[in-house]
């Protein structure tokens, strides 16, 4: 299955893979797996969305902010691999959502990751999780998103 093509046929774009903001490297593979840096929703060099989810950003948009956390991750990836047609199979997503104090339906903002995964990769889009809360992000981003993929 070609990924590219994939993404395409869902409307959806590769980004190039944002540049790191600090002292680390976007994806680093060992063995068989990529462990990507948590990534955030930026778009054409600025970040989408900005604030706490429950507060300035409403569920649907950090949903939306997961999707393109999961876009920039992958953008990532292929910096490593070169094509996303080596991933294996996703294993793991570790996404934090900037949430407001009362907020709690971080897994439904990570949704956005989770539903995006499984639409391009089928079954070996799915994946173990976690959906963690948190007071502050940098650059007061709504989600950060970390993956872990197996590749051939």
């Amino acid at each position: 299955m070609n990924i590219e093509k994939k993404l395409e046929n869902l409307g959806l774009v590769l980004p190039e893979a944002p540049k790191p903001i600090a002292e680390y490297i976007p994806a680093k593979k060992v063995d068989n797996f990529i462990f990507c840096s948590g990534q955030g929703p930026i778009k054409n060099g600025s970040f989408l969305y900005v604030g706490r989810v429950g507060d300035e950003v409403s569920l649907e948009e950090g949903y939306e902010s997961a999707k393109l956390c999961t876009l920039n991750s992958l953008a990532a990836i292929k910096t490593v691999l070169g094509t996303l047609d080596d991933i294996e199979e996703i294993v793991k997503v570790k996404g934090y959502v900037n949430s407001s104090l009362n907020f709690t339906q971080q897994p439904q903002v990570i949704n956005g990751a989770s539903d995006l995964l499984v639409k391009i990769f089928g079954e070996k889009g799915r994946h173990s999780r976690s959906a963690l809360g948190t007071s502050v992000l940098p650059d007061n981003i709504p989600v950060e998103l970390e993956l872990i993929v197996k590749v051939k």
